[in-house]
């Protein structure tokens, strides 16, 4: 068999960084190599026979519905008695992604020199603090089993949430960025081809028709400028808006007050942050620590700073109803409700729960009403936009029949 030439970087024992070359027939056999020399694999990338101005590394992304699907397996495994290293092993053997495979290579040779499950998931960014958190508590309290299957069971109700709201944008998305397509391929071949026709007329054109032509010359004059200063602007805007957080928040704070973004996101929101802190709850993470780690499981900047503000009045000693309250009505009043009572009955994580199965019923109803009006409403903008298209190139023909 043909063997590849691959630069690797690696680990000792001892803690220092090593790197070198290995000439092998794939990547596991380099990592089983490295791993008989006691060396832990951080990166491994196969040489092209190329320049090396011509060299790039493509690296495989380990999604966030793998990392579900991971501990999922990890949880069945480990709740049927299979022991922490073994189950690893089981899972490195069974998967095709190689990123992932390097990942539980890495994590597998951390356990085995003796650390702590939740400190080996730290080391990758893949795994965020709440992951981490959850998975500390269920190693503290010797039930790492039954957090693996909280845990599961949140990331696939978190994913099932995303892809529902994914799913109600894809469809009017693509339609209108067609009929976009469609229309500009009108605009700048069709079109031109009537004009000419137009001009045999001789006669003055009707003021859609004119319209229409004029948007045509302007697409072909203008069309590449304008599409290359859009694509400059759109990026220059997005640069603008990762590196400076007033602008991050400001349209945060915009998109909740849009009349149908607006609640769509806050139920989304809410129910991302009560089902977040009820399984940190649940497994016995003190309060204040999980608001820690609730910070930024919303993804949105506003709710970031009431968390913090949520955690200062805890730490005061106010109640969580009572914080939340003070929130400038980011959480709605069935929240606070919920809170009140599941602090007054000792059943905090049960409510939140609860509260959490409400908004994402809630989003899945919101999702489903809008996608049974945009369908008719993409289709009344479909029919405007080519039935006025079809009027402006048939008016003038029409008008030189009635003449003649």
């Amino acid at each position: 068999m043909d063997k590849f030439r691959y630069a690797w970087r690696g680990v000792d024992r001892r803690g220092q960084t090593l790197s070198g070359h290995l000439d092998a027939v794939n990547k596991e056999t380099v990592i089983s190599t490295l791993r008989e020399q006691r060396i832990r694999v951080i990166r491994i990338q196969r040489e092209l026979n190329a320049p090396k101005w011509l060299q790039f590394k493509v690296k495989k992304r380990i999604s966030k519905g793998e990392i579900t699907r991971l501990t999922r397996q990890l949880a069945t495994l480990i709740r049927a008695g299979i022991p922490l290293l073994q189950a690893f092993d089981i899972l490195y053997r069974g998967e095709s992604n190689s990123s992932l495979k390097l990942t539980l290579e890495s994590i597998r040779q951390e356990i085995e020199g003796g650390t702590a499950l939740n400190q080996a998931l730290r080391l990758h960014a893949e795994f965020d603090v709440l992951y981490c958190n959850l998975i500390a508590a269920g190693e503290l309290a010797g039930m790492l089993d039954t957090m693996l299957e909280r845990l599961a069971n949140h990331l696939e109700k978190s994913e099932a949430l995303r892809a529902t709201i994914r799913s109600a944008l894809v469809y009017p998305c693509a339609v209108l960025g067609i009929a976009g397509v469609v229309l500009i391929l009108i605009l700048a071949f069709v079109v031109p081809a009537f004009q000419n026709i137009f001009a045999s007329f001789g006669a003055e054109l009707p003021w859609l028709t004119r319209c229409v032509i004029a948007l045509s010359e302007g697409l072909q004059h203008y069309g590449l400028w304008a599409l290359t200063s859009l694509c400059a602007a759109v990026w220059w805007l997005q640069k603008q808006i990762q590196q400076r957080e007033p602008w991050r928040r400001y349209l945060h704070g915009l998109l909740l007050r849009l009349p149908i973004a607006g609640p769509l996101t806050q139920q989304a929101c809410t129910a991302r942050w009560t089902r977040t802190l009820a399984t940190l709850f649940a497994a016995g993470v003190p309060l204040t620590e999980a608001l820690e780690a609730v910070q930024g499981v919303t993804g949105h900047l506003l709710y970031q700073s009431a968390t913090r503000n949520i955690q200062m009045q805890l730490i005061e000693g106010h109640t969580l109803s009572h914080a939340l309250e003070h929130t400038h009505g980011l959480f709605p009043s069935m929240v606070v409700q919920m809170c009140a009572i599941g602090e007054e009955s000792g059943a905090l994580d049960h409510m939140l729960e609860k509260t959490a199965e409400h908004y994402e019923r809630e989003i899945d109803s919101t999702v489903a009403r809008m996608s049974t009006l945009l369908e008719p409403f993409i289709m009344v903008v479909l029919g405007l936009m080519i039935g006025g298209l079809v009027m402006a190139l048939y008016l003038p023909i029409f008008q030189l029949g009635q003449v003649v």
